[in-house]
């Protein structure tokens, strides 16, 4: 759509739009998928993006960098047709499926302890600004591509950083046994973040917003108890917002899982934007936008599992009892599914979700 920048900024900058906005992440297995149900190919046969096929009004950018002590020392430890085993930067070894999506199976960690840290990690950190850890040619050109579309950065933080190098048991152990080895893991991570975006700012340009990936619980529950977040975790958060609205930008929460009892705390660091708030893992949008539409824009938050059942008379009820539900609590709305749009979902079922959302979308 042509107005899509203008609609996005001004639904994140709590100013008057003329409708709500759209974007969704169609997994690409879900689009090899759709492509047997009549997704549109190029000339070669390749499916055209997602973003291009259903006029997305947010395109991601980049901002991606290599936040591993050791970065470029990936190597692959084991693989078969249907997954690999491999070892990240950071030490930690995962198992990824090659051919479906998902999140990667934790195998091992070197980052055992703080003496492992302090011995073998931390030295590793020496120039926060070394312009190898990220691409600037390329997010100058994804930046001079974006066209009308809403531009955005986006990068794991601290939380997913230490899930990736510690992994969950020593992660999460630390938080109660040695919260100042967090507190000093968080102190570079933060700082190697504010380095590394300062120099794609000055030198590969700014987006329109940025995006912070932090998945912070599962279904029913937070990782852990909120007062080590509000203790350990959002003091990192709201540096980093702050330091994302110096340069005038607004800054979006990507956080996995039940979140309802951080909801005050995102709200305190700043944020300007949330998503996917997963109807799956028991988060209320209506509840949220009662108690938080004043400060936040949703992003996503539509149950998927409505798109899964293939029940176009539901898909139509439920979209429209959404962005019902939505405007007559005044919020400010991208729709989109509570997280990503899996296998299970059928191509022409999507399709009519997002024509039954166009019936809508205004203001």
């Amino acid at each position: 759509m042509k107005d899509s920048r203008d609609v996005i900024d001004a639904l994140f900058r709590n100013q008057p739009a003329s409708r709500m906005g759209l974007n969704d992440s169609p997994w690409g297995d879900t689009i090899e998928k759709w492509v047997t149900q009549g997704y549109p190919t190029d000339d070669e046969g390749n499916a055209i993006s997602s973003e291009k096929h259903f006029d997305f009004d947010i395109t991601g950018c980049g901002g991606w960098y290599a936040w591993e002590p050791w970065p470029g020392t990936d190597e692959t430890i084991e693989e078969t047709d249907a997954w690999s085993i491999t070892r990240n930067g950071a030490g930690g070894v995962l198992k990824w499926w090659k051919h479906q999506s998902g999140t990667p199976e934790h195998i091992d960690f070197a980052m055992t302890s703080r003496d492992v840290w302090d011995r073998d990690f931390r030295p590793a950190y020496t120039d926060y600004s070394d312009p190898s850890r990220c691409d600037i040619e390329g997010t100058r050109k994804a930046l001079a591509n974006k066209g009308d579309k809403f531009a955005t950065f986006g990068h794991q933080f601290m939380w997913e950083n230490m899930r990736a190098s510690l992994g969950d048991y020593v992660m999460l152990t630390s938080l109660i046994e040695d919260p100042d080895w967090i507190h000093d893991m968080g102190r570079v991570y933060t700082d190697l973040t504010k380095a590394q975006y300062k120099l794609l700012f000055e030198e590969a340009g700014k987006p329109d917003a940025v995006f912070i990936y932090e998945d912070l619980g599962y279904k029913g529950s937070l990782f852990c108890n909120p007062k080590l977040m509000e203790d350990l975790i959002f003091p990192y958060y709201k540096e980093m917002v702050d330091f994302y609205h110096s340069y005038d930008l607004p800054v979006m929460l990507h956080a996995c899982g039940y979140i309802e009892e951080v909801m005050p705390l995102i709200a305190q660091a700043g944020f300007d934007g949330l998503n996917p708030m997963e109807a799956k893992a028991g988060n209320d949008l209506f509840k949220y936008a009662e108690q938080y539409g004043d400060q936040l824009t949703f992003v996503g938050g539509f149950d998927a599992r409505i798109l899964e059942r293939g029940d176009k008379a539901e898909i139509r009820q439920g979209v429209t009892d959404f962005i019902t539900g939505l405007k007559d609590r005044g919020a400010r709305v991208v729709f989109g599914s509570d997280h990503s749009l899996s296998t299970n979902i059928d191509y022409d079922d999507f399709v009519y979700a997002i024509e039954v959302y166009r019936e809508q979308m205004a203001y």
